[in-house]
C-alpha cells in the first residue's frame, strides 16, 4: 500500500461532500506530474484529504482509492472548465481515480503544524511555493501524520 495527498479546495469539493457521497471520482486534475502521480496510484493506497485555499489550510481527512487509471471524463467534455481537445477517446491524456471515504479527522491537521514536525524533504506540501494537488507520502510521514489526528 502507498500513502498520497490530494488537494481541495472546500468550496469546490469538502470532506463532508465525500462524506455524503461515499465513493467519487477525482477529477480535473490538470497538471502532468500530479497526473503522473495519480497513474501509479492502486486500489487500498489510502490518501489524506487536503483542504486548500482556504484560511486555514490543512489534512482534513482520509479516503482510500477503491479505482484507478479511469479515463478522466472532464476531459471530453466540451462544457467543462477541464475539456481537452488534444485528448481522445482511444488515447486519453488525463487519468483520475475512484476515492471512497475513510475517516473525518476530529480536528484539523494545518499545514503550520505540518510545517513545525515536517522538512521539505519528508512531505511536499511543506515545500514554499508548492502548488502539486497530488503528492505522494512517505510510509515514515504517514504514520506521523495518522498519529496527529
Amino acid at each position: 500500500m502507498n500513502y498520497w495527498l490530494m488537494k481541495s479546495e472546500p468550496d469546490v469539493y469538502s470532506i463532508a461532500d465525500l462524506k455524503l457521497d461515499k465513493i467519487s471520482i477525482w477529477d480535473g486534475v490538470r497538471n502532468y506530474q500530479a497526473r503522473n502521480f495519480m497513474r501509479e496510484m492502486s486500489s487500498g493506497d489510502l490518501v489524506f484529504f487536503y483542504h486548500s485555499n482556504t484560511k486555514i489550510p490543512g489534512i482534513v481527512g482520509l479516503m482510500r482509492v477503491v479505482e484507478s487509471n479511469i479515463p478522466d471524463p472532464t476531459q471530453f467534455d466540451i462544457n467543462s472548465e477541464y475539456y481537452d481537445a488534444k485528448s481522445l477517446l482511444d488515447a486519453p491524456r488525463w487519468q483520475t481515480v475512484k476515492v471512497e471515504f475513510v475517516e473525518e479527522f476530529a480536528k484539523l491537521i494545518s499545514l503550520d503544524e505540518l510545517k513545525e514536525k515536517f522538512s521539505a524533504d519528508e512531505i511536499l506540501v511543506v515545500r514554499k511555493g508548492n502548488r502539486l494537488s497530488v503528492m505522494p507520502i512517505s510510509e515514515g510521514a504517514a504514520q506521523k501524520i495518522l498519529k496527529m489526528r
